[in-house]
């Protein structure tokens, strides 16, 4: 696990250093869309309106494969925790969603990346909006104390996804939901095939099947699952929604 975690680590470190100093993020691999693939990973991924909205490097560093905040059915006063919250796109989208009278939280372990989205948030001047240090297998948040857990194309890079599910559980409020958005492989496909098709940090080695989804999410509790394919993003390997419930 350590060794995964520091790859990944490393990888989004230099993302985080580029748009920084004034790069476009977009590094040799990794979720981050080129002139080619502009359609498929990214900032193209939201509207333009939202995109207007927010600091440029806020939008740079987006290296996602959905818009989480568009499926996740954000209301005034919630409370709303970003998992991988990397520049801080999705947690400044979220907080206009939930308004003054909600938060949002944005999880990161890299302290560029929180440097960066923290600058993001000041500019932005998002006042309900805290960001985080600290593992996706291991929220620094209490039990039950956010209605709705969000990530972008996140899970898939965690070495242990059955202890992102059970934390993701842990911290929902009884009720909460999650809406979040990661590349998910077919059925068919072996781990050894979906490593044959890209990187760990590129979202696509690390990816579960739709099977594994389902059934990795029911395993810690979770109910009415929903499994949304949206858009190729590999052969076998697409971008979808996913949404559950913790009863």
């Amino acid at each position: 696990m350590s060794h995964v975690r520091e790859q990944v680590r490393e990888h989004y470190r230099e993302v985080a250093i580029d748009v920084r100093d004034g790069g476009d993020g977009c590094c040799d691999s990794g979720c981050c869309g080129g002139p080619t693939n502009s359609e498929v990973w990214g900032a193209e991924l939201y509207e333009a309106a939202e995109r207007a909205e927010l600091p440029d490097a806020a939008v740079l560093a987006s290296l996602g494969c959905g818009n989480p905040t568009a499926v996740a059915e954000l209301r005034e006063g919630e409370t709303v925790l970003d998992l991988g919250s990397g520049g801080g796109i999705d947690v400044l989208l979220s907080s206009r969603r939930v308004g003054p009278t909600g938060h949002a939280y944005g999880l990161d372990m890299i302290d560029e990346m929180l440097d960066l989205a923290r600058r993001n948030a000041a500019e932005a001047g998002a006042e309900n909006v805290e960001f985080l240090k600290g593992y996706i297998e291991d929220v620094p948040l209490p039990d039950a104390s956010v209605d709705v857990v969000i990530s972008n194309c996140v899970i898939n890079l965690s070495a242990d996804k059955a202890k992102v599910f059970d934390e993701m559980r842990r911290v929902l409020r009884p009720g909460g939901r999650i809406g979040i958005s990661d590349v998910v492989a077919s059925d068919y496909l072996t781990p050894a095939e979906r490593a044959e098709r890209g990187s760990l940090v590129g979202c696509i080695a690390g990816a579960l099947s739709f099977d594994e989804f389902r059934s990795g999410l029911e395993g810690v509790g979770f109910d009415r699952v929903e499994i949304e394919p949206t858009h190729e993003v590999a052969d076998g390997l697409t971008s979808a929604i996913i949404r559950a419930r913790r009863p």
